[in-house]
């Protein structure tokens, strides 16, 4: 399919600028392998120029213009913004689809959950106003006290490419709620739809500088905006190792930093369930998106009274996804996003059968396909928790399995790990399900059923899978600065002190 991408600039202070050292990345389709375009590369210069026009946006007009605006104002322009991805709905899901291999379906649902969460926040941010100045109930009545929500000023997003323009929108929104200005850095390997959000916001006439939008790699770009003085705060989702390093530079300036980092994140499937719902769950909680998801359901524990059956069915199922070019009609498995991640995903099944584990089927590259960065939707069986298939974030399609005997030793199983985002339970025991939530150590957990994802919801994980919450109001208050006003309000004098004498 033909698609024409876009030439961009970087996105400053509400212009179309060239990066100070013009330097500029290619785009790469991960399904044929082809430079389909390039983007530009910003360098440190270029972040100095996006802080210094959010910083400039931020206090304009004494920050009437933004950050001291009502959240009415606000959220007209997120209104507007989300009316326009849903017109442009068409040529974002192909952009986005060409640039990470993403199946179209995948990619125009994305669409609407990107219209729907600034929708949502517009709403947050409307009701922000009722909210300011709620009051104080103090234990002296010579005192009234209340509280202001104010935005915590210039922020910095930093942003993965399984769902370019999602996961910038998860921060963009709510940080533009807030009232805070905004420095955007998507990742390099699929940028092209934020490319486009810049252009949507010059469209709707969103105040210049409140949201800058810099395309390049993390060394060059990422790092001097995570350690820039005068960010106020970075939000990040992406790897636990780039996670921790954005915490030291942000602890330097004792700057808050919210992270949204790996995960390996159980399914654990009861012999009571429905054997082919249960194995659609667990497919969708792994496979979907390609298999990269931070959240993927990627360590099965099965119970051993079923699991023969369970896992016959299961790798029949999987062996029938339609594995194609992301265009094709009925594609439910495209590429990986980059040659790079194709050759992890390879090296880590190889690795899991070198050890021992067996591979029921796939970790290799489709028969039918000779051009891009396709592999096999993988089962293995067969693995110990010292595995490395066990223990590893894989960011792609790829199933670790192992079977267990009792409630116990499933919930002992699912919380092997360092990781702690997400956990699934399938189960027709609702009673059982709710002693297993309560006992994963992580932030999301899903009974019966795995991925599903509302901007209602909290999202975001303990351990080393990070700390801070998206979306929901949790979301909002991310972006906010609590300040407590306290209003000394008797006629008498406070007599703490004896008065000089007046002689």
């Amino acid at each position: 399919m033909a698609i024409t991408v876009p030439r961009r600039q970087l996105f400053i202070g509400g212009q179309w600028t060239e990066p100070v050292r013009r330097k500029t990345l290619p785009v790469v389709n991960p399904a044929t392998e082809d430079i389909i375009g390039y983007i530009p590369a910003a360098t440190s210069e270029d972040v100095e120029l996006a802080v210094e026009a959010a910083r400039k946006a931020f206090t304009r007009n004494n920050g009437k213009d933004w950050a001291k605006a009502s959240g009415a104002v606000r959220a007209k322009y997120l209104r507007a913004i989300a009316a326009k991805v849903i017109e442009r709905k068409s040529e974002l899901a192909n952009l986005e689809a060409i640039d990470c291999g993403k199946p179209l379906d995948e990619a125009a649902w994305d669409m609407d959950d990107v219209a729907g969460c600034f929708e949502y926040y517009a709403d947050l941010a409307e009701g922000l106003d009722a909210k300011q100045k709620a009051p104080l109930s103090l234990p002296m009545d010579t005192f009234k006290g209340y509280i202001l929500k104010e935005p915590i000023g210039v922020v910095g997003l930093i942003t993965p490419w399984n769902y370019p323009l999602l996961m910038a929108v998860w921060k963009v929104a709510p940080s533009l709620a807030a009232g805070c200005t905004a420095i955007l850095k998507p990742s390099e390997l699929a940028s092209l739809t934020c490319l486009e959000l810049a252009d949507i916001c010059r469209e709707v006439g969103l105040p210049p500088g409140v949201l800058n939008i810099l395309t390049g790699l993390g060394t060059e770009a990422g790092a001097p905006l995570a350690s820039h003085p005068h960010v106020d705060k970075i939000v990040f989702t992406g790897s636990t190792t780039t996670g921790s390093s954005i915490m030291t530079s942000a602890a330097k300036l004792v700057k808050p930093v919210s992270l949204e980092l790996g995960g390996k994140s159980p399914i654990i499937v009861f012999d009571d369930v429905d054997i082919d719902k249960a194995v659609e769950w667990t497919m969708f909680g792994c496979f979907w998106t390609n298999g990269q998801i931070c959240s993927a359901t990627s360590r099965l524990l099965v119970h051993e009274r079923i699991a023969d059956e369970f896992l016959d069915r299961l790798v029949k199922w999987t062996k029938n996804i339609k594995i194609s070019d992301p265009f094709e009609e009925g594609c439910r498995l495209g590429p990986v996003v980059s040659k790079g991640q194709y050759e992890r995903v390879l090296k880590f099944v190889s690795n899991a059968r070198n050890e021992g584990a067996t591979v029921l089927c796939g970790g290799t590259r489709p028969e039918h396909l000779k051009k891009g960065y396709f592999v096999e939707p993988a089962i293995i069986s067969n693995v110990t928790t010292s595995m490395e298939i066990w223990r590893e974030e894989v960011f792609g399609p790829a199933l670790c399995v192992k079977t267990f005997s009792t409630e116990d030793e499933a919930i002992e199983l699912a919380n092997d790990s360092q990781y702690g985002l997400a956990g699934a339970v399938l189960s027709n025991d609702l009673e059982r399900c709710d002693r297993v939530s309560k006992a994963f150590q992580a932030g999301i957990v899903w009974v019966n059923c795995s991925q599903p994802c509302f901007c209602q919801a909290p999202w975001g994980g303990t351990k080393r899978s990070g700390f801070g919450r998206e979306l929901g109001e949790w979301g909002l208050e991310n972006y906010l600065s609590v300040k407590q006003v306290t209003q000394y309000i008797s006629d008498e004098p406070w007599g703490w002190y004896k008065p000089p004498s007046k002689l």
